[in-house]
C-alpha cells in the first residue's frame, strides 16, 4: 500500500506540480461543485496509476486541481464504493493519496436517506458523528505506522470547529442546516422499511453507502474532516416506494446550489 500510494503521488506531482490544502470528495449528484474551482489540472481516474474507476451514474471519474479563493483544492468527481466490488483499501486509496499530496483538511459529501422526522427531501445535514455498519473495515490487516497508529481515536471524527464555521456560514446565507448522525451500510440496495426503522432505533438520523470508510482513513492520518449529507429520500411508510437512484440524483441536484455555497465558503473562510 505504501509503495502504491507513493507511486501515485509521484505521478500526480510530476503531472501537476500542485500541493493542495483541501481535499473534497463529491457524492451522488453533487459533481458540478467543480464549477466553483478555478481549475488548473484535471486527471481522469483511468490515467492515474493504481486508481480505481468509478462505475456509478452521477459520479464522473476525475481528479480536479485548482483554487477556491486563495486555497488550493483537489476534488474527486466521483468516489468509489464497497458495493461496486472494490475492497476497502481501494475505496479509501484516494484519501491516502490526498494526504501525501499535501492535504490537511478533507470535506466529504453524500446523498442519504433520512429517518429523522425533522428532515425532509432536500435537507442538508452536517454530519456530527457516524455509526459504522459496513461489513469490512478499511484498517483491517497489518498496520503501517507510516500512515498512522494501530488504534485510532474516533472521539471527534468530524471537526467541531469546521461544523461550527459551516453553521455560521449557513446562518449568514439563510440556508437551513441540521446536524445529525450518519450510518454507513454496504448497499447497493436501498434499505427496507424494517432496516430504516433499525437505523432510527440504533440512533442514526440518516443512512448511506459511503463516507464512513473515507473518514476513518482520514482520521487514521490525522486529516481534519468535515462531512455533509443531502437527504434525498425519507425512509418511512409514506415515501419508501418512491426511492430510486434517479430520484436521489434529482433531489441532490436540487440542493446542490446551497451545498456548493457552504463548501465553497467553508474552504475560503476556514
Amino acid at each position: 500500500m505504501w509503495v502504491q500510494v507513493q507511486e501515485t503521488v509521484n505521478y500526480i506531482k510530476e503531472k501537476t506540480g500542485f500541493t493542495p490544502e483541501y481535499g473534497v470528495i463529491l457524492g451522488s449528484g453533487l459533481g458540478s461543485f467543480t464549477d466553483d474551482i478555478a481549475i488548473d489540472f484535471m486527471l481522469p481516474y483511468s490515467e492515474i496509476p493504481n486508481f480505481p474507476v468509478s462505475t456509478v451514474q452521477g459520479h464522473k471519474g476525475a481528479l480536479v486541481f485548482g483554487t477556491i479563493g486563495d486555497k488550493k483544492v483537489v476534488a474527486m468527481q466521483g468516489r468509489f464504493h464497497f458495493y461496486e466490488g472494490y475492497d476497502m483499501k481501494q475505496v479509501t486509496f484516494p484519501v491516502r493519496v490526498m494526504k501525501y499530496l499535501g492535504v490537511t483538511k478533507l470535506i466529504v459529501s453524500n446523498a442519504s436517506g433520512g429517518v429523522n422526522p425533522k428532515y425532509e427531501v432536500g435537507s442538508i445535514v452536517l454530519i456530527k458523528d457516524h455509526i459504522n455498519m459496513m461489513p469490512e473495515h478499511p484498517l483491517r490487516g497489518k498496520n503501517d505506522e507510516r500512515f498512522g497508529p494501530r488504534f485510532v481515536n474516533m472521539s471527534e471524527p468530524y471537526s467541531l470547529k469546521m461544523i461550527s464555521k459551516a453553521k455560521a456560514i449557513a446562518s449568514e446565507a439563510n440556508i437551513e442546516v441540521h446536524d445529525g448522525i450518519y450510518m454507513g451500510l454496504q448497499g447497493p440496495t436501498f434499505e427496507t422499511l424494517a432496516e430504516y426503522k433499525m437505523v432510527k432505533n440504533i440512533g442514526a438520523d440518516c443512512v448511506g453507502m459511503s463516507t464512513v470508510p473515507e473518514v476513518i482513513v482520514a482520521r487514521h492520518m490525522e486529516l481534519e474532516t468535515f462531512g455533509l449529507s443531502v437527504i434525498t429520500d425519507m425512509g418511512d411508510e409514506e415515501n419508501i416506494e418512491e426511492v430510486n437512484h434517479e430520484e436521489v440524483l434529482k433531489a441532490a441536484q436540487k440542493a446542490e446550489p446551497s451545498v456548493r455555497l457552504l463548501i465553497r465558503e467553508l474552504i475560503k473562510q476556514y
